[in-house]
């Protein structure tokens, strides 16, 4: 690999800044995380697409927002704006688990130590900024800001919040993934427009004063949701809020949306739907080092990027549309897939890292398998509003091969410097199953029989979840049968193949919908699968997913009728105990339990040899 100079990262002092012969930055970008100079870290994209426009950018990662403030001045005034990002996670689910317990770490943070970044930093940084400079533009973004660009529900303060735009006091909202909003408000800015008057700007959101202020648009319908206000007196109005949201976001031609908050009022303008390959390819093949920033040498390292170093990502979006996942809220419900020659020139990029040694921990993206995936009839997709492309069922119209999947695997294996490629993301199995996946052609079986003897490091990750068929209804997915189906079908391949490998399953408790006894099930199902459950979790409440609304309401946005929610500690430790049926300190309070159900059936299942 040729050696890097400084001047390879973007500059996070002042004194780099002056070692460019920079008089000026153009604008200055704040994240909550360790700066990584790699595509699967927000801020580092977003610094290259502006630079990549001709644009004098710098980072300043987590800041001290605790001392004299001199990280927010360090750098002076940016010609064109500040950005503000909380980082890659939203800051609360970063600092506390599901039982709002402080974590001790930090994975974006070096040596993993947590403290380096405040709660909400969207707000702290933006508010401190617009106290120091109250003329220069913020412009907020990030999975923080974007999850919580309407009113939300806040689990760790218990109550619904504003939406973050003005929480925090920003001039703008980027939302989604954010190089086309920023490269259009670069593109306007840069022609003369004020920052005032950038109201057009796909996927951006802005407040106006009245509603006599609210721009007219003849590109896009408006509909107005509930305010703030009604929301915080009706539960079912924040419902249906949600439905309205959700649908407008997994859809082509979206509709502007706006909602009053106080007097003033919250523009949010459609996103845009997917990037087309050049586009993505393009963000992709920009000159990033892949590397945290040389400051970080001296110091321990950051365990969010010794998760990533050795992967590529090959495509964006999930059409998945779990009820828990902020992943097609963000990154949107439409697959976005790179080219062969991009991915393959990144691969070998990676491959030229100082201590590769051959072996690629991924080539995947919110899901393994849905490279190249999407609507056969772009009219259809365009006409849908389906929160989710396979679920209840794979949609009639959904192109479902695995066949540019297996090509790009053989290309990847087929160069020299790579001796191993593993896929390390989770795959959606009900995609590979003929059951589920009734037009599925032998590339489904060739893939899994590709994945299972070459591709698969010991362990495979899927997410049946559960297995109870209304919680599973619940969260959209598939049949607690069908994971069963699959794992035979994993076994026999394996078997045959002379490997031993194993399925690692994910399971989540007190999701909305899961009562005790469906925990119970749950137990007795997987023991009777021959799993004892390692990778277990309770559900979090994250802002703006259905299952999050369901948690606060109780009830379902899309028929407004009553879903089971355990929400007390008690209930939530009660349910979560199942997982481990195996451990002796959990068999009396489980046979209780069971007893007091009248579910004395599980007993001999669950507690027997």
């Amino acid at each position: 690999m040729e050696k890097l100079s400084k001047q390879n990262w973007l500059p996070t002092t002042a004194k780099e800044v002056k070692e460019r012969g920079w008089n000026e930055l153009d604008v200055i970008l704040f994240t909550g995380d360790a700066y990584i100079d790699h595509p699967s870290f927000g801020m580092a994209v977003i610094g290259r697409v502006l630079e990549d426009m001709g644009l004098k950018v710098a980072i300043v990662p987590q800041p001290n927002w605790q001392d004299d403030l001199r990280d927010f001045k360090k750098l002076g005034v940016p010609r064109l704006f500040f950005g503000v990002s909380a980082g890659v996670m939203d800051s609360m689910v970063n600092h506390y688990t599901a039982n709002r317990r402080l974590r001790s770490n930090d994975a974006y943070t070096p040596g993993n130590k947590a403290g380096f970044r405040p709660d909400y930093p969207t707000v702290v940084y933006t508010k401190i900024l617009k106290d120091i400079f109250p003329d220069i533009p913020v412009i907020i973004g990030g999975v923080e800001a974007s999850m919580r660009r309407f009113t939300h529900y806040d689990y760790w303060k218990d109550e619904l919040q504003q939406s973050m735009l003005l929480q925090s006091g920003a001039d703008l909202m980027v939302y989604g993934m954010g190089e086309k909003p920023i490269t259009e408000i670069v593109r306007l800015l840069q022609k003369g427009v004020p920052f005032e008057k950038l109201n057009t700007i796909q996927q951006t959101g802005f407040i106006v004063k009245s509603k006599n202020d609210i721009p007219l648009n003849k590109n896009w319908e408006t509909v107005h949701l509930a305010s703030h206000e009604e929301c915080l007196q009706d539960k079912i109005s924040f419902a249906r809020n949600f439905k309205v949201i959700e649908v407008e976001s997994n859809r082509i031609n979206a509709n502007r949306l706006v909602q009053q908050i106080g007097e003033e009022y919250l523009v949010v303008n459609p996103a845009n739907a997917f990037l087309e390959e050049k586009e993505i390819d393009k963000i992709y093949d920009l000159p990033f080092t892949r590397m945290p920033h040389f400051k970080y040498n001296s110091k321990e390292t950051i365990p969010a990027y010794e998760m990533i170093k050795f992967s590529v990502n090959i495509h964006r979006g999930c059409f998945g549309g779990c009820s828990f996942c902020t992943i097609s809220a963000h990154q949107g419900k439409f697959v976005s897939s790179r080219s062969e020659k991009s991915i393959l020139d990144e691969v070998k990029k990676v491959s030229q890292l100082p201590d590769f040694k051959g072996s690629l921990s991924d080539l995947g993206g919110p899901s393994a398998n849905m490279y190249k995936m999407k609507g056969v009839d772009g009219s259809i997709c365009a006409r849908c509003n389906r929160p989710s492309c396979i679920y209840p069922k794979i949609c009639f119209n959904l192109n479902t091969s695995h066949k540019p999947l297996l090509d790009l695997y053989d290309k990847v294996e087929s160069l020299p410097e790579i001796k191993k490629l593993n896929i390390g993301s989770g795959i959606r199995y009900d995609l590979l199953m003929r059951e589920r996946n009734t037009k599925g052609g032998d590339d489904i079986d060739s893939y899994l029989h590709r994945l299972i003897t070459k591709n698969v490091s010991g362990r495979l990750k899927i997410a049946p979840e559960h297995t109870s068929d209304n919680v599973l209804k619940v969260m959209r997915k598939p049949s607690f049968e069908l994971y069963d189906s699959f794992r035979k079908k994993f076994n026999s391949i394996s078997e045959k193949a002379g490997l031993k490998q194993q399925i690692i399953p994910y399971f989540i408790s007190s999701h909305p919908g899961s009562k005790e006894e469906d925990m119970a099930q749950l137990a007795a199902d997987t023991k009777a699968a021959g799993l004892q459950l390692e990778q277990v979790q309770g559900f979090t409440p994250t802002p703006m997913t259905n299952a999050t609304v369901m948690y606060y309401t109780g009830i379902n946005p899309y028929d407004l009728k009553p879903v089971y929610v355990a929400r007390t500690k008690n209930e939530k430790e009660r349910q979560h105990m199942f997982f481990f049926w195996y451990k002796p300190e959990f068999k009396g309070r489980i046979k209780n339990t069971l007893e007091k159900l009248g579910r004395t059936d599980i007993i001999k299942n669950l507690l027997g040899k």
